[in-house]
């Protein structure tokens, strides 16, 4: 009896996938992912917009920290830098203002700054995912202004 159940797992066959089965399940994936996919770019997107919005505000509070220290927000030519590192023999600079260094936006370009601003009192921005100014969507310019 014993010999006997032995042959029968010896002969046992081994079972799998076959290959029509694995081919039909990778068709299903791909159909998932074309149409999940561009959903998920598209939020990837966002996030950026979305982040450099949130730098732009870290940015704007850490000016108004500058100016109350030194009574003015730094010049177009010192630029976001002054948040970091005394411009010349400025008095009452008690900083630095960030934690860091000023941070690149999310398509790692530097921020834009401008004082006098065109659009508020200090203008901070970027252009978005092209590098231009204009554009929709990713593309679209992020600032401290009113959209």
């Amino acid at each position: 009896m014993e010999l006997n159940n032995r042959a029968r797992f010896g002969q046992r066959r081994q079972r799998g996938f076959t290959l029509m089965e694995l081919l039909v399940v990778l068709a299903i994936l791909g159909l998932l992912m074309a149409l999940v996919g561009p959903n998920v770019l598209n939020q990837l997107g966002g996030a950026k917009t979305k982040t450099a919005g949130i730098q732009i505000k870290d940015l704007e509070q850490a000016l108004e920290m500058y100016k109350l220290d030194v009574g003015r927000y730094p010049s177009t030519q010192e630029g976001l830098g002054a948040l970091v590192n005394k411009p010349g023999n400025i008095t009452g600079w008690n900083g630095p203002y960030l934690k860091s260094d000023v941070p690149m936006d999310p398509w790692n370009r530097a921020y834009s700054y401008k004082y006098p601003g065109e659009k508020s009192e200090v203008d901070i921005f970027t252009y978005g995912a092209n590098g231009t100014p204009g554009g929709e969507g990713e593309d679209r310019d992020v600032g401290n202004w009113k959209q």
